[in-house]
C-alpha cells in the first residue's frame, strides 16, 4: 500500500474492516461515495486517483 500503509490501517482511517478494503482492491465492490471520500483523504489522494468511471458503470 501506499507509504507503507497497511490494508489494516487503511481500514482503521476509514472505518471499515479489512475485508472490505481487500474487496475494493479487487473490483468485488463498489464503495458509497462516503466511502470513497474517506479513503481518498486517508491516502491523501483525489478520489479521481484512486477510482473511475468505466463506460460499465455509466449506463
Amino acid at each position: 500500500m501506499a507509504g507503507g500503509m497497511t490494508q489494516q490501517d487503511l481500514a482503521g482511517l476509514a472505518g471499515v474492516s479489512r475485508q472490505t478494503i481487500v474487496a475494493v482492491e479487487r473490483g468485488r465492490y463498489n464503495p458509497s461515495v462516503k466511502l470513497a471520500l474517506k479513503l481518498a483523504r486517508a491516502l491523501l489522494v483525489r478520489v479521481e486517483d484512486i477510482f473511475e468511471l468505466t463506460e460499465e458503470d455509466d449506463g
